[in-house]
């Protein structure tokens, strides 16, 4: 399960770079560009963690994230060796979750900051900005949820 877990984590990781270059590319920062009803791409760039979480404090957080997103990606990969044949949700889960957390560390090692650009909302109210990592921890989480509430019967 191993590989099929790093295959999703690497198909996560180049479409997370891909849609970056293009939003930084084609979007001018903070300027929505609306595409739906309740979604517009805004290029925002977030330099602490979730919800910009210690955005504001003067950098150490890009260091403190990068160890801690490694250290988990290692934790990850860990776990995926040990993933038993036919728990293809599990070892989805966990690639979907390494894809991302290596999509965000390219950024802060790269950028010093995240890239974000999706923008959902409705009347008047605006979730955080957020990218197609983020989307796929966030996906890779309640995955590892659903498998661990079915058990083995997946």
């Amino acid at each position: 399960m191993l590989r099929f877990g790093l295959i999703i984590a690497a198909l996560v990781l180049l479409a997370d770079q891909a849609t970056k270059a293009w939003a930084v590319a084609t979007l001018t920062a903070y300027r929505p560009e609306p595409v739906l009803l309740f979604l517009n791409w805004t290029l925002s760039y977030n330099p602490g963690a979730a919800f910009s979480l210690l955005a504001d404090h003067g950098g150490w957080q890009r260091w403190l994230f990068t160890g801690l997103a490694l250290a988990v990606s290692a934790y990850l990969i860990w776990w995926l060796r040990r993933v038993l044949p036919g728990e293809r949700l599990v070892a989805g889960a966990l690639g979907l979750i390494l894809g991302g957390a290596l999509g965000n560390v390219i950024d802060r090692l790269r950028l010093g900051h995240v890239v974000d650009f999706i923008d959902l909302h409705a009347g008047g109210w605006h979730w955080p900005a957020f990218n197609i990592a983020d989307s796929a921890i966030t996906l890779g989480v309640a995955a590892l949820i659903l498998a661990a509430l079915l058990g083995r019967r997946l």
